[in-house]
């Protein structure tokens, strides 16, 4: 039986206990939707009622989607998205399509080219043969084909099939994500509970423009209501743009904590990070295509469309990202916020 088909047999969505949204699209594919950027993509969906098929490598271990929406609302799916035979029933009878799927680094079977290319492409295509009438594909700020960085490229190359298969597709671009369960702030707080000193890449002089996680699964859900939406490229910024340096100065204001901002130039960086890629840990600290990735700013071209564009007031970096880091902080300061 279809997913949508098996899904309408269980849920009976109240309109009453939804946000009052005029949604287009009422049975949605979210593939990726475990992820940082997909679960909050799956909750904002649920909020208008749509019914929704959460696709994701491990299904088993995303069961807290479920709590997102009400009873039979969100469908869980394991399937990866090389897999043409299990997506192609996946996506019939959707409506729209939504790809957050993407990888910081390569490790194992997780490659740049088959993630953020090959995936999206196949996606893409299968939805645009299923008659899907929208495609969302989340890329990132740095997509380009000459970025010095091979991700950089792969997410140029990854959009670029998207919009052949798919020539209606909405491409959203956000500079460095932010959140709760985001990779960097995370990742550098909890390196500087012990650490003497964090490396100022390149001088700390990359600027980035954070976007807030719930503010790009906003964008997701309207550039789905939107009618000019189909076809056009937004790129995604908080209201205020930081290097680097500001970013972990802000950090260690934020845990209460001293440490050294060390200049590294690029080619130790890249000798270091190296060093790193070898290592056997779940991620490395940094690999040297993150190291080519600083090289360039990560903030939204002037003129393109963005979050304002789209209906949305960005949300500041400083006051979210203190609801969080409180783990980090000294016992005492922790103490003392509380």
């Amino acid at each position: 039986m279809p997913v949508f088909a098996a899904a309408a047999l269980l849920y009976r969505g109240t309109r009453t206990t939804k946000r009052a949204y005029s949604m287009r699209y009422r049975r949605i594919v979210v593939v990726g939707a475990s992820g940082f950027v997909g679960r909050y993509v799956v909750r904002e969906l649920a909020k208008t009622g749509a019914v929704i098929a959460a696709v994701c490598r491990h299904a088993a271990e995303a069961g807290y989607l479920r709590t997102m929406g009400d009873v039979g609302q969100i469908a869980l799916i394991d399937c990866d998205m090389s897999d043409a035979a299990r997506l192609r029933p996946i996506l019939a009878g959707a409506e729209a399509v939504i790809n957050a799927t993407g990888i910081l680094f390569e490790r194992g079977k997780q490659r740049f080219q088959k993630v953020h290319v090959e995936g999206p492409a196949l996606l893409a295509q299968l939805a645009a043969e299923s008659a899907a009438k929208a495609f969302i594909h989340i890329s990132a700020i740095g997509a380009d084909p000459s970025s010095n960085s091979a991700y950089g490229r792969s997410k140029a190359a990854g959009e670029a099939r998207v919009r052949q298969a798919f020539p209606q597709a909405v491409i959203l671009r956000p500079s460095l994500i932010f959140g709760p369960e985001d990779s960097f702030f995370n990742r550098f707080a909890a390196i500087a509970r012990f650490a003497p000193a964090l490396p100022l890449i390149g001088g700390g002089l990359t600027r980035f423009q954070p976007v807030y996680v719930g503010d790009v699964a906003e964008a997701a859900r309207a550039a789905l209501e939107r009618p000019e939406s189909p076809g056009r490229i937004y790129e995604l910024g908080g209201p205020q743009i930081f290097t680097l340096k500001e970013l972990f100065e802000l950090l260690l204001k934020e845990i209460g904590r001293k440490r050294l901002l060390l200049p590294v130039p690029f080619g130790f960086a890249l000798l270091h990070a190296a060093f790193h890629e070898f290592l056997p840990l779940p991620q490395p600290l940094i690999t040297r295509d993150q190291v080519r990735m600083l090289k360039n700013d990560a903030v939204a071209t002037p003129g393109t469309p963005g979050l304002e564009a789209l209906g949305i007031t960005p949300a500041a970096l400083e006051p979210i990202l203190a609801s969080y880091l409180q783990r980090f902080r000294r016992p005492n300061l922790a103490i003392a916020a509380a």
